[in-house]
């Protein structure tokens, strides 16, 4: 699809949002896409790593909030692509790198936590602001992001949703470089062609050997859970209610 395209050169595998218009703000589809890059990834021998990156001026707003209330009002879909490509993060044996300018929200954010390389511009600022629509956190970031920043961190990133300077989320541990916006791609590709020459086997056990998969997947099923149920709640409703109306949320009632 035209939102999401794959582009193979030596061996590395450039995956790009590209929705600038709506700050590459992700759909069920475009989540269906990603999803296929990565099991195009894991499928292949001749991809050895994966570059995340996307165009325009921010790297993604996250979900796409017009379609996720009209999936919360409806149910949504049997199996939102969303979870697969949640699931295909965690368990890509091929090496990630993300190249991330401006803002990145929500998933945009809790994405980087299952990428083994991460490069900001230095005009990126992370933003987890789950609470500000009534949710939780997922991607399995309620585990992942405490055991790499400490949870007063975590909790602050979470619950009152404010964003993260580069230079803070590269003194945090969440980056490998800042770079000027104009050298980001560059840089992300220079990093991946290096992975790329590095022998393939050693690579994907040293990642394997570095993650607890299966207590990342059983963290995220329980996260989907509870925000399956928050998404039902009172809370949300007046969340996206006051989103669709362009106002503040009132919980103080609720």
């Amino acid at each position: 699809m035209s939102e999401v395209t794959t582009a193979l050169n030596d061996g590395v595998l450039t995956v790009t949002i590209s929705r600038p218009e709506k700050k590459n703000a992700l759909t069920d589809a475009m989540y269906g896409a990603l999803a296929d890059a990565l099991e195009q990834a894991e499928a292949s021998a001749d991809i050895r790593v994966v570059v995340l990156r996307a165009e325009g001026e921010i790297f993604s707003a996250g979900n796409d909030l017009g379609e996720f209330a009209a999936q919360s009002r409806n149910q949504g879909p049997a199996v939102r692509q969303v979870e697969r490509f949640l699931r295909n993060l965690v368990t890509a044996r091929t090496p990630l790198v993300a190249a991330v300018q401006g803002k990145a929200v929500g998933v945009g954010t809790t994405m980087l936590l299952h990428c083994d390389l991460v490069v900001l511009a230095e005009d990126a600022q992370l933003m987890t602001p789950f609470v500000n629509l009534a949710l939780v956190p997922e991607a399995s970031s309620s585990l992942l992001m405490p055991l790499r920043i400490g949870h007063v961190r975590a909790f602050e990133m979470f619950a009152l949703g404010d964003p993260v300077e580069a230079r803070d989320a590269l003194a945090w541990g969440l980056a490998n470089r800042v770079v000027p916006r104009d050298q980001l791609h560059a840089e992300a590709q220079r990093l991946a062609a290096r992975l790329a020459q590095r022998p393939v086997g050693a690579v994907a056990q040293a990642k394997q050997l570095m993650r607890d998969t299966d207590r990342i997947l059983e963290q995220m099923e329980r996260e989907s859970r509870i925000f399956s149920a928050q998404l039902r709640s009172a809370e949300a409703k007046e969340a996206f209610q006051a989103f669709a109306e362009k106002r503040q949320p009132d919980f103080s009632r609720l």
